[in-house]
């Protein structure tokens, strides 16, 4: 009786116990169940297309105390079940890393995906950008535990800039707490929706008693900062050096246990042409504006190695920590070191080696720390070098695309240009730049200047600003700044194969078959196509390179084998293959290329036909089989592939 009294009393007491979270499970479960609150994972299923993961625009609440200040990234989708074959790349980072103020349009992955689709036509990359805006190292910290699950074949990581005023910051206005244990701890609740449930309770009551939050006429910029004089060496700023360094060894540790190869920038802030914010009033010793003259001086004077020293102190001494201290950067250079499989790229001694006396300024960045379009350029060159030299991707000389061309080729509009120029204008007006816009500013009359602002004011979207270029365009007949604004837009949309064979037309339409062999490629393995194999079929043969064409021949061949004419390229394709293989540069060679020449004669593939004619005349110009041949094209000579 004894023993059953107590184990009553136990399991009371053990109900009594457990009441409290029973009850708290029932009511998180509850409200999942009535779609209360936000899923705050990383990837969603794509709207548009349910096989893709995309971005959740969600996903940046976790790590912002206050959610009118989360901020959202890009869209880029990515197939929920990965194709052999494919190169899957995340990129990891704050404004910087998303592109700011250009964003998609010229952000460096956006280079490097350009560059690599380019030179790997046949193969199939997904870049996938997940960084925000005023996030630091805790952000990446937490995206770098999802994307492990994701299939990453490498992660691209460009952070450190706004580590002291970013979301969780030591500097931060949303901040959880000095401990790290702690904010991961709250990081973790935050995802349950009952902690949301209490949050915004919380918030709708005080801004019912106090007002607004958030003051919309303040920039994110000073919104975020709370603390804006953190002194060099104060336990302030050394803090924000451990939350650096923690977080990013964790983020390295994690990706090179799961053996992932990381590459990570250092970074790179304007030291010539962006003042100190905030200097000290102390002695010269510790303040930036007397480090800063200083620097200004010696430049003029031609001393630029004491110059360059100078501005990077006056850099450190600045109070007001948006541009990283150097001492972010020795953490970053210290992390290879550590951790296998991980590398770093010298983002900075690129933007030094293209910067006057080797000082980076207003030559590659546009204020503090965002680079112009060109420097974005820049930063995707050092990635670039740093997938080929670690083996990550190996191009083919031959098909290598250089940086100088890239410069020239790459789709960045006119509009997306000054869209980020304004916008740089309008930030400078605020806090802590405070630099009057031109009067003028808001009377520019260009097409290209009324769109920028009409997408600045957000009173159109971005794609439908690059239809009506192209519709602009088209009815000036500018046919490069419509292909321009077209390969602008694919970048935007690499899974539609609809929009890649647009793309492809027009570069056929302009002479540019290379460039139409790359886009037409990539449609056809998105969406086999007849109309897209006969273009690329065409194309290849034209180009000399049956080899390349033989695959599209015999996919028609096999879509529509009422047509006996693939059947006979398809024949004539393989002579030419087997006589292009018994080539060998000599006298003999003459006979050969009268047969290359003779097939490619019969597939109507004229050109070809007559270089090789007059190949073969030139090494044996008393062939009469030859000459006969050269005068049997030359008569048809109009006559052409297609």
């Amino acid at each position: 009786m004894e023993n059953e009294r107590r184990y009553k009393k136990l399991v009371f007491k053990a109900i009594a116990l457990l009441l409290p979270f029973v009850l708290l499970i029932l009511l998180e479960v509850g409200l999942r169940l009535l779609n209360y609150g936000n899923d705050l994972g990383l990837f969603v299923e794509d709207k548009e297309n349910v096989n893709y993961w995309v971005m959740n625009p969600h996903a940046s609440e976790r790590y912002f105390t206050n959610n009118e200040n989360a901020t959202i990234g890009v869209f880029e989708s990515f197939r929920k079940i990965k194709s052999p074959g494919t190169l899957r790349i995340f990129v990891l980072g704050e404004s910087t890393t998303l592109g700011f103020p250009y964003m998609a349009s010229a952000s460096f992955d956006r280079w490097l995906f350009y560059r690599l689709m380019h030179t790997f036509p046949n193969r199939e990359f997904e870049i996938v950008n997940v960084s925000l805006t005023a996030v630091n190292s805790y952000t990446v910290l937490g995206f770098a535990k999802e994307i492990v699950n994701y299939q990453p074949d490498a992660v691209l990581i460009y952070c450190g800039q706004n580590e002291y005023y970013g979301a969780l910051g030591v500097g931060s206005t949303s901040q959880l707490g000095g401990s790290r244990i702690l904010v991961q701890s709250l990081l973790y609740v935050r995802s349950l929706r009952l902690v949301q449930l209490v949050e915004n309770t919380y918030s709708k009551i005080k801004s019912t008693i106090t007002g607004p939050v958030v003051d919309s006429n303040q920039t994110l910029m000073q919104r975020m900062a709370a603390k804006q004089e953190i002194p060099l060496n104060s336990s302030l700023y050394n803090n924000g050096i451990v939350q650096f360094k923690s977080n990013m060894e964790d983020v390295c540790k994690l990706l090179s246990s799961k053996g992932i190869p990381v590459i990570i920038s250092n970074l790179v802030s304007n030291e010539k042409d962006q003042k100190p914010f905030i200097s000290s009033k102390k002695d010269t010793t510790v303040s930036a504006d007397f480090q800063y003259a200083m620097a200004q001086k010696a430049y003029m004077l031609g001393n630029f190695a004491s110059a360059k020293q100078k501005f990077i102190m006056a850099k450190d001494l600045d109070l007001l920590r948006f541009r990283a201290p150097e001492a972010l950067n020795s953490v970053i250079a210290s992390l290879p070191q550590k951790f296998p499989g991980v590398f770093m790229v010298d983002s900075k001694k690129i933007f030094e080696d293209h910067s006057p006396h080797g000082i980076i300024g207003q030559e590659t960045m546009l204020e503090h720390v965002h680079p112009t379009i060109y420097g974005y350029g820049l930063m995707s060159e050092a990635f670039y070098q740093g997938l080929k030299q670690h083996k990550i991707i190996t191009p083919e000389l031959k098909s290598e695309i250089p940086f100088d061309q890239l410069q020239h080729q790459m789709p960045v509009t006119i509009v997306d240009s000054l869209k980020g120029a304004y916008q740089i204008m309008l930030l400078k007006e605020k806090w802590p730049f405070n630099q009057p816009a031109p009067v003028d500013f808001n009377q520019l009359n260009s097409f290209e200047d009324q769109l920028a602002l009409s997408l600045l004011y957000q009173k159109t979207t971005w794609i439908r600003a690059m239809r009506t270029q192209i519709d602009y365009y088209s009815k000036l007949n500018d046919q490069a700044n419509v292909l321009k604004v077209a390969e602008a837009s694919v970048l935007q949309v690499v899974n539609n194969a609809y929009y890649l064979f647009y793309v492809g037309q027009l570069c056929v339409e302009q002479g540019l078959n290379q460039k139409a062999k790359v886009y037409l490629q990539h449609a056809f393995k998105l969406s086999p196509r007849v109309d897209t194999a006969q273009k690329l079929a065409i194309l290849f043969l034209k180009d000399d390179q049956p080899e390349m064409a033989l695959p599209y021949l015999i996919y028609l061949q096999q879509s529509d084998a009422s047509r006996p004419v693939y059947a006979s390229t398809i024949l004539l394709a393989k002579n030419i293959i087997e006589y292009k293989n018994k080539l060998n540069g000599g006298t003999a060679d003459v006979g050969i290329m009268n047969q290359i020449a003779i097939n490619y004669f019969k597939m109507q593939n004229n050109g070809i036909a007559l270089q090789y004619a007059e190949k073969a005349f030139a090494l044996d110009k008393s062939n009469k089989e030859t000459s006969k041949l050269l005068r049997k094209i030359k008569s048809i000579g109009s006559q052409k592939l297609n």
